[in-house]
C-alpha cells in the first residue's frame, strides 16, 4: 500500500511546470512594444508613432471630405445632363499623384478615385 499522500497514478502527480503562476506578468517595456533595442530609440519610435497616428487621423478626415466634395461634383454634373465621371479629369489627378509620389502615387490616386466615385 502506498504511503499517505502518495499515489501510483503518474497523471495525478503534480507537475511543477504546470503550477499556477502567482503575481503579475512582467511589465512590458517600451522597447518591447516598439522593437527598439534601447529605451532612447523606443522613446523616439513611440513619439513618432503618436505623430503618425495623428497624421493618419487627419488623412482619413481629408479623404472623407474629398469623397463628400466629389459627390457634390458628380451630382452637379449629372443634374446638368453630363456623365457621373470625367475621365479627362481623372487622368489629370492620376498624373498629379504620379508626378508627386512616383508609381505608388498612381495607386494611391486610383484608390482615392474609387472611394470618391466607385468603380467604373
Amino acid at each position: 500500500m502506498p504511503a499517505t499522500g502518495a499515489t501510483s497514478d503518474p497523471a495525478a502527480t503534480p507537475d511543477p511546470a504546470a503550477a499556477p503562476v502567482t503575481g503579475t506578468a512582467p511589465a512590458t517595456t517600451a522597447a518591447d512594444t516598439t522593437g527598439a533595442r534601447t529605451d532612447e530609440a523606443a522613446a523616439v519610435i513611440g513619439g513618432a508613432r503618436e505623430r503618425i497616428d495623428a497624421l493618419d487621423d487627419r488623412i482619413i478626415g481629408l479623404v472623407q471630405e474629398r469623397v463628400a466634395v466629389s459627390a457634390v461634383v458628380q451630382d452637379a454634373r449629372i443634374r446638368s445632363g453630363g456623365r457621373r465621371v470625367s475621365l479627362s479629369r481623372e487622368m489629370e489627378i492620376l498624373s498629379r499623384y504620379r508626378d508627386a509620389l512616383g508609381k505608388p502615387g498612381t495607386a494611391l490616386a486610383m484608390t482615392l478615385l474609387e472611394l470618391s466615385r466607385g468603380r467604373i
